[in-house]
């Protein structure tokens, strides 16, 4: 299985670049994973809705040159769905198991994402009605695809 995280934004801070680096290890048991990361925008303070709407579709053109044919894509939004890491892991293994050879993870930047790639999402999830720093969310979208394939694989994990 490939599992490719498109995120919008560098991660700037080494704690967050350890922690990636860490998963992007551990997962390399389980599956190919690729980052791809896409430049953000500049939001001005008091940015109104319309600029705002224009910078989040400027990060989708960029976000949608990366989506590949035939690949299941996941954005991750607030008002997704909320999975359990079982739930996850359940998914991940029935898209295998359906033929799907390819998971496309989406996470926006600080404005979120467009219509232009929500509205090309097959599943939307949320892990939280809260709001987390992208650069957080890509750590936790990561271990949590770890965790997936070590209930997958029947591995112990922490509970």
């Amino acid at each position: 299985m490939k599992i490719s995280v498109i995120c919008v934004g560098k991660i700037k801070e080494k704690y967050f670049r350890d922690a990636i680096s860490e998963y992007e290890k551990r997962l390399s048991k389980y599956c190919k994973l690729e980052i791809l990361e896409v430049q953000d925008e500049k939001t001005p303070d008091n940015a109104s809705p319309a600029l705002e709407e224009q910078i989040k579709e400027k990060e989708a053109q960029r976000i949608l040159k990366h989506i590949k044919e035939g690949a299941h894509i996941i954005t991750l939004e607030i008002e997704g769905q909320a999975l359990s890491s079982e739930k996850m892991a359940s998914k991940i293994e029935k898209l295998g198991i359906g033929g799907k050879s390819h998971i496309q993870f989406i996470i926006g930047g600080s404005l979120g994402l467009a219509e232009s790639v929500t509205g090309i999402s097959h599943e939307k999830i949320s892990f939280s009605a809260m709001t987390f720093p992208h650069q957080l969310m890509r750590v936790i979208l990561l271990e949590q695809i770890y965790r997936s394939y070590r209930i997958i694989s029947g591995e112990p994990y922490h509970k």
